[in-house]
This record gives C-alpha cells, structure tokens and sequence, in this order.
C-alpha cells in the first residue's frame, strides 16, 4: 500500500494506491479544520486502511526549498524548507497534518519544490527565479507523465495558484511560480502598485501575493477556501468584474502557457490542464477560453484535481520499487 499527500493552499489531500498502482481512495482535509483539531489526518487514514500495511508514503509540505532531492523524511532537516514566510496565507493545519504524520512512524519520503539549488533544471530558469514551484508540482507533473506518456508538455496546474511547468526529454526543465506570472484565483504577480504599497507600509508583500489573483478584479475577500465559489457564482450570474476577473486571468496564463512554448528546445506533444480552474466546464469551459489564444494548435488533456496526491502516491510506488530519479530529480532512498 501506498500513500500521497498533496499540500495545497485551500487543504491537505491523500491518495491511497494499492501495489498494482489502481488508486483505492482519494480524500481532503481542511486546514482550517485541522489546526482547530476538528478531524485528524491520521484517524481519517486509520478509517480506510492498515496502516501497518503502508510500504511508503510520499510527502510535500510548503515551498520545497531546503531540498533538491527526493529523500527520506529522517534525513531531511527543518522539514525540507528555508521559511514559512511570503508563502501565501499561512494558516498551520499543514503544519499540523505533517507532525502527526512523522509521529506515525510510516515510511516516508518528501519530495523537493523547485528552485535556485534544483540543480536538475536549466540553469538559466535557476538564475531567473530562486522559487519556480513548489513540491506538489512535481507529483502533479509525475501524475501528468504517467497518464498521457508524453515526454515534452507543458503541465497547468490553476486553481488558488497558476503556476506553469515546461517538460522536455521527460525531465523538468523549469517552471514559472505565481508571484511572477499568471493569475490564480487568489494568488498572484506582483505589479508595481503592489510594489509601492509595500514600500509605502500599506500592506506586506505577503498579503500584497495573497489578493493578486482573479479575486483583486473582482473584488473579492474573505476566507481563501471560500474565493473560488464565490468567484464563480458572481461570474454566473453576470457580474461584470467577475467576468473580467476570469477573463483577465485566463489571458495571462495563455501568456506564460505561450512564452513557455516558445522557450521549449523540443516539440510540445501536448498541454496538461489540472486544478479546480484548470478543470473547470462551469460556469465557463477553461479548455475552450485557453484555446481561444492557443488557436488548438496542441492537444489538451485534463488530468484529476487531485493529482497532487495521486502523482505523490505514484512516486511512492515507483521509488519503493526502485526509481532513482523522477522527472529529473535525483532519489535517494
């Protein structure tokens, strides 16, 4: 038995796998609920197998920055990350979720966001950007590979975040992060209005990155678990800035999409859509706005919204059985 754990910005998701690779299960936890010691991620596992009967687990928690390899829990330090801060809304139920996981005592392995010290991808994305993405990404990514096979894509993850990896010759070469590029539902790039508050002292980078997304045009605030409903139900029933809030950002991840494209050394096969936005038909079909500006010149196929766990799961899987590298990062196990 495996396990994933996809630590996303609105909860902390799992995906149990059996031996053969079928996925048996797949579950989310709030963060929110988890901080407040409302439902426990282990109890909630306890409920649905052996725990006794877990081969691996595959971990990701926050910005992956202190590692550049997929190791053991036991030989990574300060839980594989530089700081917490400026990391979007900082809440402590992933936090939370990580401790009682570690005091199981399961085997497990954590895997690494993507960065400055990755030294697996292109070396200039490394001298551009200190952060590209974090951990998720990569068992997003692994997901991506294992159901379409293709060995040069872009893969979208969109949902609170926008963040865009280019794949080339089956390995990460680099990706862009949402506080440099397209807009999410909540996060997003930083403009120069962003930059004159925070030099000014009217609000921190962190709550500046944390209201940049789709919900600034709508104007929208509130819990971030709630943003996309409410996003979405302005936008259904005709509200203009929610229109424009939707539009607008699915222009800008057309953009980063493209400026990928034209940075990729390989031939795309294809174009993997995933996240809540990314998969979303209603109250509008992302797939058919995006193609508006890619003019469907490239396959598209929209993996789960769960494939943060589901990937992580299958890295477990394949990592038990011997894998020593995923997507290009090294394994150590």
């Amino acid at each position: 038995m495996f396990i994933g754990m996809d630590h996303g910005t609105t909860g902390i998701s799992f995906c149990i796998m059996s031996n053969d690779g079928e996925v048996l299960d797949v579950f989310k936890i709030g963060r929110e609920e988890s901080k407040q010691g409302k439902v426990s991620a282990v109890e909630e596992l306890k409920k649905r197998i052996d725990l006794d009967a877990v081969d691996l687990m595959a971990i990701t928690y926050a910005m992956g920055d202190g590692i550049n390899k997929i190791l053991p829990i036991d030989k990574v330090e300060d839980r594989g990350i530089l700081s917490i801060n400026g990391a979007g809304k900082v809440t402590g139920g992933g936090t939370s979720v990580f401790s009682e996981l570690e005091a199981t005592g399961i085997p497990a392995i954590m895997i690494p966001g993507l960065h400055k010290n990755s030294d697996s991808l292109d070396e200039m994305f490394r001298a551009a950007y200190s952060h590209q993405a974090s951990p998720e990404k990569v068992s997003i990514c692994y997901n991506a590979f294992m159901e379409t096979g293709w060995n040069n894509m872009i893969v979208a993850d969109l949902s609170s975040n926008s963040v865009d990896i280019l794949i080339e010759d089956g390995k990460i070469r680099g990706a862009m992060d949402a506080c440099v590029g397209a807009m999410g539902i909540v996060h997003g790039p930083l403009d120069l209005e962003m930059i004159r508050d925070v030099d000014e002292g009217r609000r921190t980078a962190n709550e500046c990155f944390s209201h940049a997304g789709a919900v600034k045009i709508a104007g929208i605030g509130g819990k971030v678990a709630n943003m996309r409903e409410e996003l979405y139900k302005k936008y259904a029933g005709g509200d203009k800035n929610a229109i424009l809030a939707i539009d607008t950002a699915i222009m800008t991840i057309a953009m980063e999409i493209a400026g990928l494209i034209a940075v990729a050394n390989e031939e795309i096969e294809g174009i993997v859509l995933t996240g809540s936005l990314g998969s979303t038909t209603e109250p509008f079909n992302f797939e058919k706005e995006i193609n508006r500006y890619l003019k469907n010149k490239y396959p598209i196929e929209i993996i789960s919204k769960e494939s943060g766990a589901i990937g992580a799961a299958q890295i477990a899987l394949d990592v038990y059985n011997g894998k020593k590298s995923i997507l290009g990062i090294p394994v150590e196990f």
